[in-house]
């Protein structure tokens, strides 16, 4: 018992870094329409800047996870938090979009770590079969720093700061101070002295990437990945624009894109619970994705009525839902384990998180395209689609 306490208290003190990161990368998404306005920038430079950092997934994403898998989550998640908090204190000073853009990776250099960093943590602390309820807490942690910023950050915060660029500044500062905490704690707790992941010899990571790269399974994993990630990003990223041009004042539009993530964060805890225990994670994918595509379905049609909110809801839950699938399934995956999580996980992200990327900006140039955000929604209900098909496909596997 005492030993479960540990391992449950290792995994919420490294989920304040999680909710670090979202405050600092939907810090962003939660102004943009006043960064758009004080910039200069076009819909599609916004797209761009809100993409950023998944972005910084596509080409880093297999090296953090090998990476990972080698050195440990413990220093790995501290070095990640310092990184994204020196990356938002830089965006605070940005002049312009370039700039914006650069800092923007460096967060996402420091997102991967997190991302990477905590499946592993998990994966060493439990059973494959445990994973669920303890993931869900870190992507509850992460939902609430994205809640938080939206709810709180912009209508209130900001505010009592003095605007975005102070409340950007002291994020950032938050978020080395917390990095350097958790290096402490985790030499402390010796969280990365039992990691045997390989060395680094190009033999051993060529023969992770084999193995990880030519697994079927995991290759179904990837493609629900991408489509969560493209179909998260693309919402958060754009909701609160969304609903300021259907006529809703700006902390309105906040408020309705945290009740998205509060919905979010009911799939995160309910779904995976439900599926562990019923053994029907791939079953479980299929609902959500079913979910995804009616809830954008009344996103689409719901204007700004009780319609639309109903559809931010059931979008939201079933989002949250995929969420800790695509991180529970690859550890119980043969062939993958613990040994390589750090691995697959980050295979999933290097292909995910081009859709990632995508999301928002296929979003933000459609809408420079038409004049219309409507060609961009139907996109994100069309991921909801690819999500079921793969999850029929994983059923029996997962």
């Amino acid at each position: 018992m005492d030993e479960t306490r540990r391992a449950y208290g290792l995994v919420v003190a490294a989920t304040l870094g999680y909710a670090c990161l979202s405050v600092i990368w939907f810090s962003l998404p939660a102004y943009l329409p006043t960064i758009i306005e004080d910039v200069g920038l076009s819909s599609t430079e916004a797209g761009i800047l809100a993409g950023a950092v998944p972005l910084t997934y596509v080409p880093l994403a297999l090296f953090s996870g090998l990476a990972v898998d080698r050195v440990g989550p413990g220093r790995i998640i501290a070095v990640g938090a310092i990184c994204y908090g020196f990356g938002q204190i830089g965006r605070s000073l940005s002049p312009g979009f370039a700039s914006l853009l650069a800092f923007s990776l460096l967060i996402g250099v420091g997102a991967t770590t997190i991302t990477f960093g905590l499946p592993k943590l998990v994966s060493i602390l439990f059973a494959p079969e445990e994973t669920g309820r303890p993931s869900a807490i870190y992507l509850v942690g992460a939902s609430a720093g994205s809640a938080f910023v939206f709810a709180v950050g912009r209508p209130v915060l900001g505010p009592a700061l003095g605007g975005w660029r102070p409340l950007f500044l002291w994020s950032g500062i938050v978020a080395v101070c917390y990095g350097v905490c958790w290096l402490a704690l985790a030499l402390s707790a010796g969280i990365d002295d039992g990691t045997d992941g390989g060395s680094f010899a190009l033999e051993s990571v060529v023969a992770d990437l084999r193995l990880v790269l030519s697994h079927r399974e995991l290759r179904l994993v990837v493609a629900v990945g991408t489509m969560y990630l493209l179909l998260n990003h693309g919402i958060q990223g754009w909701l609160p624009t969304i609903l300021e041009s259907r006529g809703i004042s700006p902390a309105v539009a906040g408020r309705a894109t945290s009740l998205f993530v509060a919905a979010y964060v009911a799939g995160v805890l309910a779904i995976p619970e439900l599926a562990d225990r019923f053994g029907a994670r791939g079953l479980a994918l299929v609902g959500c994705g079913l979910g995804v595509v009616v809830g954008m379905a009344g996103v689409i049609a719901g204007d700004a009525g009780a319609v639309a909110v109903a559809g931010i809801v059931v979008t939201g839950a079933s989002t949250g839902g995929v969420s800790p699938l695509v991180r529970a399934i690859p550890p119980d995956l043969e062939g993958i384990g613990a040994r390589l999580t750090g691995t697959a996980v980050g295979f999933i992200f290097a292909v995910g998180e081009i859709g990632g990327f995508l999301g928002p900006v296929l979003v933000g140039s459609a809408r420079d395209l038409t004049g219309s955000f409507l060609p961009g929604l139907c996109l994100l209900l069309a991921a909801g689609a690819v999500v079921v098909l793969a999850g029929r496909a994983l059923r029996g596997v997962a």
